[in-house]
């Protein structure tokens, strides 16, 4: 692979780890990988096991083999991002990050000497283990390495915003960013401004109200709105020379939508619906439903339930990409990798309080009840597929008490406040309490993961698979990216299988997909290699 130039990673100082730079290549020496100017094609064995029950209870596992073959064009193109809430706290940060990060900026802060970086990112700020070496150490790569992928410095952003402040004031009005940096990136972003969004007032908070200046006449869906975002994207597209364009939703949360038969329940119905202008379709479905038609990948960063039934239909039908939902960024990422550890640890956790307060306009717009429940439900069932993969700790239907609670309080502003407690059930009727105190810069820690979404959707469309052996056309993955599901509090799934929240479980999934486009198999933690006489 060849990497970008500016992705530099140091050394780690495990005496047993080597990490390649960005200089180095690698390629896959295997008759089951071919490389040509255009593609990597490899043939892949997917190992798992079939279970099956006995009459009598016994359970009989049956190991499973099945061959694929992946195609992946390794022409990565032009690549444009357009933000729904381009002006808000996260799309005004991560648009100056990166126009920092591409002129490799420096600056000063109390601290010291502050350098353009992608920490956050799990593409850009992270490796993983590409195999051993001949003395038996871990070689490991930039995940951004292992295929080609967009590089963030790459690309362009644009995108909506119900506000028309441009970004260099609302980067000011967020009040995230240091102001020595700001002062460096003011004149490019003061040159970017908001394209007219869609506001209809039902769907978020009422005291949002005062920034809706920069909004499409009519204030619920109808096919002029779907005409006009869908004409948005195709300008963008055709303005930039651009070969993809990504959509992702960064805007404020909105309450849930009701799904009500005949209107969002089938693909036929949601678009009559919107042309019919049905109350009940919310800004974020109208969205959705515009990058589907323009076979655009869209990705829902908040926690309403923009994919209704007939979204989801509609992106099967054209064989778009969709992902969501709800950015998992502070409390909720460090909730999945606590209790997978403690549940697979053999504790058993009895509650989990969860307390925020965050001060940002995304903390005004929860400050509605419609609003913090569609945040409530994302953050509060994290933990389902964990509890119920233990059947030693928990019998059927029996959950850990969990409460969530939000309050708005605008002093903390930026700096989201987690409070948590964990209580465990140990050995011998013991307990155990787990009090955890989270201060997390929100927006510097969603941005990077609305950079780790777009690449890795992107990256998507550029891989094509099919059974082996099989004379079918290679198809793509299911129009539900659950391939995104470590980024994301509430992951969406195809129809019908199984969501996944314990992290771990999420990162592999991601890493071991990337290897088998690679003809590598995932990679074991046996090390039987330093176990043996």
């Amino acid at each position: 692979m060849a990497p970008h130039a500016d992705n530099t990673l140091s050394n780690g100082d495990h005496i047993s780890t080597h990490t390649i730079s960005p200089k180095d290549t690698f390629e896959v020496s295997s008759e089951n990988v071919q490389y040509s100017a255009n593609e990597i094609r490899s043939k892949y064995v997917y190992r798992t096991t079939a279970v099956s029950r006995k009459p009598d209870g016994k359970l009989v596992a049956t190991p499973k083999e099945t061959a694929y073959d992946f195609k992946v064009d390794r022409r990565v193109g032009k690549v444009g991002v357009m933000l729904v809430g381009l002006g808000g706290n996260n799309g005004s940060t991560i648009t100056a990050g990166i126009i920092a990060n591409r002129r490799k900026l420096t600056w000063e802060t109390r601290e010291g000497e502050q350098a353009a970086n992608y920490y956050g990112s799990v593409v850009m700020s992270s490796t993983m283990k590409l195999g051993t070496d001949e003395n038996g150490d871990e070689v490991n790569i930039p995940v951004h390495d292992v295929l080609p992928m967009v590089h963030p410095n790459d690309l362009v952003i644009g995108g909506w915003d119900i506000s028309g402040m441009n970004l260099a004031d609302a980067m000011d009005r967020a009040m995230v960013l240091q102001p020595t940096l700001k002062q460096l990136v003011r004149k490019e972003m003061a040159q970017i401004t908001p394209l007219r969004s869609i506001y209809y007032p039902t769907f978020i908070a009422a005291n949002q109200e005062d920034r809706a200046d920069n909004i499409l006449d009519g204030g619920k869906a109808c096919k002029a709105h779907l005409e006009q975002l869908r004409a948005d994207i195709r300008n963008f597209k055709e303005q930039h020379k651009l070969d993809k364009v990504i959509v992702q939703w960064t805007a404020n949360t909105e309450r849930y939508a009701q799904i009500i038969p005949g209107i969002n329940d089938t693909a036929d119905n949601l678009l009559k619906a919107i042309e019919n202008g049905h109350e009940e379709v919310a800004p974020s479905t109208v969205f959705a439903v515009a990058s589907i038609l323009e076979n655009v990948p869209f990705i829902n960063g908040s926690p309403q339930n923009t994919f209704v039934p007939g979204a989801i239909e509609l992106a099967e039908k054209h064989q778009a990409f969709i992902g969501g939902d709800d950015f998992k960024s502070g409390q909720t990422k460090m909730k999945s990798a606590l209790v997978d550890f403690l549940i697979n640890a053999g504790i058993k956790l009895t509650s989990i309080a969860s307390y925020n307060h965050l001060g940002n306009n995304d903390g005004k717009n929860l400050s509605s009840h419609e609003q913090f429940r569609s945040k409530e439900i994302s953050k509060a069932n994290v933990v389902d597929d964990m509890v119920a993969a233990n059947t030693v700790l928990y019998k059927p239907g029996e959950h850990p008490d969990h409460t969530v609670v939000i309050k708005y309080m605008p002093n903390t502003r930026d700096d989201k406040k987690a409070i948590d407690e964990y209580v465990a059930d140990i050995f011998m009727g013991g307990r155990q309490t787990i009090s955890m105190y989270n201060v997390c810069e929100d927006s510097l820690l969603a941005s990077p993961l609305i950079i780790d979404l777009v690449v890795i959707a992107e990256l998507m469309t550029r891989i094509q698979w099919r059974q082996h052996g099989k004379e079918d056309e290679f198809k793509g993955f299911h129009s539900v990216l659950s391939i995104l599901s470590y980024m994301l509090k509430a992951p969406l799934t195809p129809p019908g299988t199984p969501v996944v929240n314990a992290l771990a479980k999420q990162r592999n999934a991601m890493i071991n997909i990337m290897r088998a486009c690679l003809g590598l198999d995932p990679e074991s933690d046996m090390t039987l290699e330093h176990k043996l006489f």
